[in-house]
């Protein structure tokens, strides 16, 4: 599967996932019920993948954690916030850059309307 086609997935799981929940959740109860919608898709996901720093040849265990990642090839940053800002979209961005992730998206759930809480983020694409 692209990343394209999993972007789709992971879309149509979050509306689900939003519509059920609506705004005003902890962001771990957005986590937990976006994992359990993917796992239903018989796809790879890992919550919670810790993501190392490599630092020349050194491999540095810092704490990065990735939410959610797909088929080791998409990650999913979840948040539930005010609004989403560029320190969020640097979070993704480093992610995308440590992994190797070419595609990945920032939802934040504390919106009305779950599509204008989705960023799509692109790493070299």
């Amino acid at each position: 599967m692209t990343e394209n086609e999993i972007s789709k997935v992971v879309f149509d799981s979050a509306l689900k996932v939003h519509q059920n929940l609506g705004p005003g959740l902890l962001e771990s109860a957005y986590e937990e019920c976006l994992y359990y919608e993917l796992c239903k898709t018989g796809l790879k996901i890992e919550k919670q993948k810790p993501l190392p720093l490599v630092y020349e040849d050194v491999r540095l265990e810092v704490g990065y954690r990735i939410d959610i990642m797909i088929e080791n090839k998409f990650i999913i940053e979840i948040k539930a916030v005010d609004a989403l800002n560029d320190v969020h979209l640097a979070q993704i961005l480093t992610y995308l850059k440590l992994s190797n992730c070419k595609l990945g998206l920032l939802i934040n759930f504390n919106v009305t309307l779950i599509k204008n809480g989705i960023r799509r983020v692109v790493n070299n694409l």
